[in-house]
């Protein structure tokens, strides 16, 4: 027998974290879902969610997934329909990838540079008659 207490995870806080991932962040009072928020809505520490993450044998690293998953999503949905705060929902969506940054270097072909073609440019004076 194993000693120590024994461990949360049990199928009635599995339905329960199911509950949350599955529209239940909105019962609870979140913007979005969250691993903090399902970690507040089980009553348990984040790092024992990331610890549970880690065995192959528990569903919980599935859970996370589905979160993150629909976490981007409704940053981004919401984002675009101008319900979140942009300056938030931008830092947000680069922990899912997305990010503002421009690639000043621009190339041609093969990575080469692109060619320019220069056109000569005449000018013929107008006066006030000309008009």
């Amino acid at each position: 027998m194993p000693a120590g207490r024994p461990s949360k995870y049990t199928e009635e806080l599995l339905t329960k974290a199911w509950d949350y991932t599955n529209g239940g962040w909105k019962c609870a009072g979140d913007a979005m879902p969250s691993i903090c928020g399902l970690a507040d809505h089980l009553n348990l520490d984040r790092s024992t969610i990331y610890d549970w993450a880690e065995d192959p044998n528990k569903e919980i690293s599935d859970m996370l997934g589905r979160i993150l998953t629909k976490q981007e999503k409704v940053l981004f949905n919401e984002s675009l329909k101008g319900e979140y705060n942009a300056t938030i929902a931008k830092l947000a969506l680069t922990k899912h990838g997305y990010h503002d940054k421009s690639d000043s270097t621009l190339s041609g072909p093969g990575g080469k540079p692109i060619p320019v073609q220069e056109v000569p440019i005449t000018f013929t004076p107008v006066g006030p008659d000309d008009v």
